[in-house]
């Protein structure tokens, strides 16, 4: 039965020529198949199995990812919120090997891994929230064919990205300050950190009324905020959620790029997977419903990956830096909350602008495998499961 679906098609579709390898990149209106020998089906993007589908192939691709450069992040993270412990390795590219040789030959294995399952619990909705907001948006924003600009999938990927972010960011925070213990007798829980972060408490500032208005307005803007209890989990939130417009959009949009770049006709014999090569161009009036869109073999679709993380990465790093500084800022010095200016201030004093790039050299190291393995394990997910 299979051979003669194959022997049928092969009929009616003549083999490609030179001058007939297309391969189209299609977000909109088409027929799905779930796997041979299933029956086809028209798929809503916005259909709650749809949702469920991006959701659930965007949290394993997170999950993944992190699992993969879980020592790298701990390490990363530790050099960023410089740990006096590990001060001496930055800045050397033998210092990320040395640190993670420290930390195995102190803590073992488990310590390289320390704050992962608060990365798991974090990044898994994270992920998930943050692929099926960019279809659905790119979906409203994208309507068709003609309104797809760079700007637009820029936009896209930054309100994914913003959206993620507000709904998972607590989750960060403690996986943060799981992760920047270094102690060996601070076995630090779970639970035992959430209460920790709850309680803080910042120290009383004079009352700065009488040195001007300037400093009167902030004074009353410092006792209005939330200093405690639940805020506390935000920490860092605002530097946040304005580096995450330039990483979570130039991370879309260069990876759609570059997506593109390689299904081009010249190149997609040789960077699209045969099995799933689609001669036929989509219709071009919505971007509603699913297209099973050709997929780039696994050379291309890492290369996509990884260009796509070390752009959004540079674009990103420095508000990154003074975003973690921020939700340590309990766990070092005074435990005062410093503003974004304040924290940027204070970094600048202390190394200049090499101190917004602590830590870059193993964010590259890291960004590539990470972002690589996220689309790959993201696109052949979205595959299988019949919405790719």
């Amino acid at each position: 039965m299979e051979s003669r679906g194959a022997a049928s098609r092969l009929l009616e579709e003549p083999p490609p020529g030179p001058d007939q390898r297309v391969f189209k990149k299609a977000d909109a209106s088409v027929t799905t198949q779930r796997d041979a020998g299933h029956n086809t089906k028209n798929l809503d993007k916005r259909s709650l199995e749809y949702v469920l589908r991006s959701g659930f192939a965007g949290g394993l691709a997170g999950c993944a990812a992190k699992t993969v450069v879980g020592p790298l992040d701990r390490v990363k993270i530790l050099f960023q919120a410089s740990n006096p412990q590990f001060a001496k390795y930055t800045g050397s590219w033998f210092g990320v090997v040395t640190a993670m040789r420290d930390i195995n030959r102190q803590d073992g294995l488990r310590g390289l891994f320390r704050g992962h399952s608060a990365t798991l619990l974090r990044v898994f909705p994270y992920a998930g929230i943050k692929f099926l907001a960019y279809e659905q948006i790119r979906a409203v924003v994208i309507p068709d064919k003609a309104h797809e600009t760079p700007a637009r999938r820029f936009l896209s990927g930054s309100l994914a990205g913003i959206t993620s972010v507000f709904f998972t960011y607590p989750l960060e925070v403690i996986r943060v300050r799981l992760a920047f213990e270094t102690k060996r007798d601070s076995r630090s829980s779970f639970t035992r950190i959430c209460r920790q972060i709850y309680h803080e408490h910042p120290p009383e500032v004079e009352n700065l009324a009488s040195r001007g208005p300037v400093a009167a307005a902030s004074n009353v803007a410092h006792h209005a905020v939330p200093r405690s209890g639940l805020a506390n989990f935000y920490r860092g939130f605002s530097p946040t959620m304005l580096g995450m417009l330039p990483y979570a959009g130039m991370s879309f949009l260069t990876h759609d790029t570059i997506g593109d770049i390689f299904r081009h006709p010249s190149l997609a014999p040789y960077t699209i997977l045969r099995s799933t090569a689609t001669a036929a161009a989509p219709p071009a009036e919505s971007n509603t419903k699913v297209y099973k869109r050709s997929q780039l073999n696994a050379p291309a679709e890492l290369t996509s990956g990884a260009l796509a993380g070390l752009v959004s990465q540079t674009a990103s790093y420095p508000l990154e830096v003074v975003r973690r500084r921020m939700q340590v800022g309990g766990a070092v010095g005074d435990g005062h909350r410093l503003t974004i200016g304040e924290t940027a201030r204070r970094i600048w004093l202390e190394r200049g602008w090499r101190g917004f790039f602590v830590g870059l050299t193993i964010g590259y190291i890291k960004v590539v495998p990470m972002v690589a393995t996220s689309f790959y394990v993201y696109e052949r997910s979205k595959w299988l499961l019949g919405i790719g």
